[in-house]
């Protein structure tokens, strides 16, 4: 006579952060937002870079000056336009792999910490170079934002398919990536480099404030969860053959 089998349970989705990584996350969120308040009240209404700036950016426009051309095209990818197109891609990559929360985290974080760049601090600290606001920058504030949610999508996929090496330099080079966008922007005379630094807090703090709050929200498979549902469904289906 065959057993009974446990009701079929609905899937629940994996978190975006594992629980060895909560606590990190949260405290590199509290230090993202040390640096941006700190940075804001130092700079505030300021129209000249301090002495931290002057070496840096001397440094950088001296040593990348030569190099419009490709300094151009580095900036260019923090643009609008290629800044949304990279998060709609990664967006589209999550819907594929069925990661609705690395979807949810990407169509949020990147668009609010730019708009937290663009209309909250920019305004609202005042800092400026050839006239312009500037801090934080909103090239760095995108490119930090995208290479945060693709660091917490590459530590726990539900079916790894590269191993944890090759996953860490992925996520290293998203970083790497952000970073020489937010040189170029130095080198080209756009922002100081405290501007990029506070740009690269905000990205990051939201993009880890976000994941944290999706997470929270509603209670997520551990990890092994759904191998193990997988598991028991196919030996109850042995069971009842």
């Amino acid at each position: 006579m065959p057993r009974e089998t446990e009701p079929w349970r609905k899937p629940v989705p994996r978190p975006l952060l594992p629980p060895a990584l909560r606590r990190p996350a949260a405290l590199l969120l509290a230090g993202c937002a040390a640096v941006t308040v700190s940075l804001a009240l130092a700079f505030t209404h300021q129209a000249r870079p301090d002495w931290l700036d002057a070496g840096v950016d001397a440094r950088i426009r001296g040593g990348l000056g030569g190099y419009q051309r490709p300094m151009q095209d580095l900036a260019s990818l923090g643009g609008q336009v290629s800044v949304t197109v990279l998060t709609a891609a990664l967006v589209l990559a999550c819907l594929t792999a069925r990661r609705w929360r690395g979807a949810v985290l990407a169509c949020v974080a990147v668009p609010a910490a730019v708009a937290l760049t663009d209309f909250v601090l920019k305004p609202l600290v005042g800092r400026t170079i050839r006239g312009y606001t500037c801090f934080p920058s909103g090239h760095a504030t995108a490119m930090f934002a995208l290479a945060a949610a693709c660091a917490i999508l590459l530590a726990s996929p539900p079916r790894p398919r590269l191993p944890g090496t090759m996953r860490l330099l992925l996520a290293l080079g998203a970083g790497l990536v952000a970073a020489a966008v937010a040189t170029a922007m130095v080198a080209r005379g756009y922002h100081y480099f405290t501007d990029t630094v506070a740009g690269a807090a905000v990205g990051t703090g939201m993009v880890l404030l976000a994941a944290l709050i999706i997470d929270g929200a509603r209670p997520a498979a551990p990890a092994g969860h759904d191998e193990a549902a997988a598991s028991t469904a196919a030996l109850g289906a042995g069971r009842l053959a």
